[in-house]
């Protein structure tokens, strides 16, 4: 594989399948943002007759698109068969919600079926967001919404500093800039994206912590273009040792982009811009330091 940042699509789904059991454990950082994601569908006026969760792990979100939009069939949507299985968990009895295990690029949903998509931090682990957003609009109906967030390039620049002190090998994945996503949305025939970043920090005791916090969330390197086998011991001494510059107040720190993007399916709406959706900068959602 030329591109040596080329995610298979089989080892994203075997990372995830093997940390379904410690995902929700390691899953602080994905859990904050998608409470983020979700406190802008307040902002939105929609009575969705069927939500799909794209890239609905181990199911929180379609439990609380469920809990929000009642009446709504929601579709909890995942590469992973295992992480799906544990998201079974979240169902209530009387809030239950298919579960289907699908590559994102070939949904197996009907044309114009849904009024809304919601997908939190799926988007960076798939190599083609153009292949992504035209199956999304295959399946919206028209004046459907697609809300979503993925991590922008930033994203653990400090980790990605560290190695390039070690090897010039991607340890770190790619992440696309957000005036990219914007071009693609539009591109792909959606209306009025709109597009805006956060700047989050994380913070460590130790690189080990990140390491296995990232491990546990199923958010493991497999570039195409990684080393093969496990790192030796002097090598990962070596990182500890270069990630340090990253070290602030006694803690590392570690640096999250995050990237929201929301695009409607039809002709711009009338009175959008006044009408409060989601026209708002991030930071007035508010912001947290994780720790």
């Amino acid at each position: 594989m030329s591109d040596e940042y080329f995610l298979d699509p089989r080892l994203v789904r075997q990372s995830f399948d093997a940390a379904s059991a410690t995902f929700d454990a390691n899953a602080a950082v994905h859990g904050e943002i998608r409470k983020r994601l979700l406190e802008r569908l307040d902002l939105v006026r929609l009575a969705p007759k069927v939500v799909v969760d794209l890239g609905a792990g181990t199911g929180a979100g379609s439990r609380a698109l469920k809990q929000r939009y009642r009446s709504a069939q929601v579709v909890a949507i995942d590469l992973s068969t295992r992480m799906l299985h544990v998201a079974g968990r979240q169902q209530a009895l009387l809030r239950r919600f298919p579960r289907v295990a699908a590559d994102a690029r070939r949904l197996p949903i009907r044309d114009a079926s849904a009024d809304l998509v919601f997908s939190n931090l799926m988007l960076q682990w798939c190599n083609e967001p153009d292949a992504v957003f035209m199956e999304t609009r295959r399946i919206l109906r028209p004046n459907g919404l697609f809300i979503f967030t993925t991590l922008g390039p930033d994203t653990l620049r400090e980790l990605r500093e560290a190695w390039r002190h070690i090897d010039t090998r991607p340890h770190v994945h790619r992440f696309i800039d957000m005036h990219d996503l914007g071009d693609a949305l539009l591109r792909t025939g959606f209306s009025e994206p709109v597009m805006d970043t956060e700047r989050l920090t994380v913070t460590y005791a130790t690189l080990d912590d990140l390491r296995r916090e990232l491990k546990g969330s199923g958010s493991r390197n497999i570039c195409a273009g990684r080393g093969s086998g496990l790192a030796s011991m002097q090598r990962l001494e070596a990182l500890r040792v270069s990630a340090e510059s990253a070290r602030t107040a006694g803690v590392l720190a570690f640096a999250l982009e995050v990237v929201y993007g929301h695009a409607w399916l039809g002709q711009p709406r009338v009175g959008a811009t006044s009408g409060g959706e989601i026209r708002v900068p991030v930071g007035a959602i508010g912001r947290r330091r994780f720790t």
